[in-house]
């Protein structure tokens, strides 16, 4: 099914006879049960520069988005992780896809997730129902938050039609403090550390295998120039008992390398998400299988880790406070989502039997 626009989209729904697999470019490799469905919606609705809003239809590209933004000197500030070179998958991302999975890059650290930039959205349910949450500007009140409800939900309660964003002006200049060598307990700490300096650091990132066949761990200064300057210099000072330091700044601001776990491109082993503590990622990585590889994010909160195919990592690591997600592999039975808590999983049947009665709606995805 392909409805290309909200009507079409209703209708479609509320005359559903079986499970629908809803799909955005259907680049990040999820698929559920059922006939796929992809919303046609694109364009651009509405952009204010001067209001930092952003309106857009579903199905429109990111990259679309991301080229009108750049000519206003603005940008997506959560930077949208490109996921095809690591699924091997095809298509283009659209911002519906990139809002329904909460995708997020390493600027999460320190401005928010995707959702926290949504300001409304429209989107139908499994009954075929339409509904609109939030606005078009950046003080609602609106009542219950199906905003952040929706942003995440990997269209298990709703198809989203249309989304507000807030988007932040591009700034001038980045600076990368890069320090080689270090362990991952090291590293962890190091980014702690610049982490809890008042100098703004955007993103902090660890790989144990990088260019130069060393560990290295890489933070992330941006503004203009002058600041970015000053700011890298009393990071390195301030982060001196961690070994040889080295500083560059360029008008570069992308990390492909780290956003887009590009280490793992085209590898056979599974690869999972480890959302953790920071101060648990030692830890976790100490008990990853023999010749794991790995890479940490937002300061050691997310770990990478690519092990042999048909690895069950969640029973590899034990019991830790946080989740285990399967992003690529076959599975083998390992069910690619965390299973949720009791309280929780509650929670959830209810939410979803209220908005897809149903059951139609990605059946079969959390398992």
């Amino acid at each position: 099914m392909e409805p290309q626009n909200e009507a079409e989209l209703s209708e479609a729904l509320a005359g559903a006879e079986g499970p629908v697999s809803v799909r955005g470019g259907g680049t990040r490799g999820v698929v559920a049960d059922g006939v796929a469905l992809r919303f046609g919606g694109a364009g651009i609705s509405l952009h204010e520069p001067g209001a930092l809003t952003l309106v857009a239809q579903a199905g429109t590209p990111v990259a679309q988005i991301e080229a009108a933004l750049e000519a206003e000197g603005q940008r997506l500030a959560f930077e949208v992780p490109d996921m095809r070179g690591l699924l091997s998958t095809e298509g283009e991302s659209t911002i519906g896809g990139v809002v329904a999975s909460n995708a997020s890059g390493p600027r999460r650290v320190s401005v928010g997730a995707a959702r926290d930039f949504c300001l409304g959205v429209r989107f139908v349910d499994g009954a075929g129902r339409v509904v609109q949450n939030g606005g078009r500007v950046m003080k609602n009140v609106t009542g219950y938050d199906l905003v952040k409800l929706m942003a995440g939900s990997h269209g298990t309660l709703g198809v989203l039609t249309e989304v507000s964003l807030k988007v932040l002006p591009k700034p001038e200049v980045a600076g990368v403090l890069s320090i080689d060598g270090l362990s991952v307990a090291e590293a962890v700490a190091a980014m702690s550390a610049a982490l809890g300096t008042p100098w703004e650091v955007t993103a902090a990132c660890h790989t144990d295998l990088a260019a130069n066949d060393r560990p290295s761990t890489q933070l992330r200064i941006e503004g203009m120039a002058g600041s970015v300057d000053y700011r890298l210099g009393r990071l390195k000072e301030a982060l001196g008992r961690y070994g040889e330091i080295e500083t560059a700044v360029s008008d570069s601001h992308d990390w492909p390398w780290f956003r887009d776990v590009a280490r793992f491109t085209g590898g056979a082993e599974d690869v999972w998400r480890l959302h953790c503590r920071p101060s648990d990622a030692p830890g976790l990585v100490a008990r990853l299988p023999e010749g794991a590889k790995v890479m940490l994010d937002w300061g050691g909160a997310l770990v990478w880790a690519a092990v042999p195919a048909g690895t069950d990592l969640r029973a590899a690591l034990g019991p830790f406070d946080g989740h285990a997600t399967r992003v690529r592999g076959q599975g083998g039975g390992i069910a690619r989502f965390h299973p949720e808590r009791p309280e929780l999983a509650a929670l959830t049947a209810g939410l979803r039997a209220k908005f897809d009665p149903r059951g139609i709606l990605n059946r079969g995805l959390m398992a």
